[in-house]
């Protein structure tokens, strides 16, 4: 079975929040579902379900659009032209950018949680 996550949850998963609020926003989500045919969320009891290769998408389109400044026009294109996937092996692609930015992140994570792993251990052995 699929691991599905709802809207609210991916909101919070890409920190699409309101700044003031801390709420996540929703909204950015069905506009970029609107805007790009290529997400299709699974819709159960009236609420939005995202599998997991929605997901992988719906980053791309967030690394696109919010990292790099393209617009929602140029994004498309990227997206209908497959351009993505034939320029996938050069360093300097769009594609392989968002990867080195995606493990960038893990490894921030990563990290934290041995620092705090360490932090755990000094204080439990005075």
């Amino acid at each position: 079975m699929k691991k599905l996550i709802n809207i609210t949850q991916l909101s919070i998963l890409l920190n699409l929040l309101n700044k003031k609020t801390k709420k996540p926003s929703n909204y950015i989500l069905r506009y970029w579902e609107k805007q790009f045919k290529q997400i299709k969320p699974l819709i159960l009891n009236k609420r939005r379900y995202y599998p997991e290769k929605q997901i992988n998408l719906i980053k791309l389109i967030k690394f696109l659009l919010k990292d790099k400044g393209m617009t929602v026009i140029g994004v498309k294109n990227i997206l209908n032209s497959k351009i993505n996937s034939l320029d996938g092996y050069d360093s300097f692609s769009l594609k392989a950018e968002y990867h080195k930015e995606s493990i960038k992140n893990k490894s921030k994570i990563i990290l934290n949680k041995i620092r705090k792993i360490k932090n755990y251990g000094k204080k439990n052995t005075s």
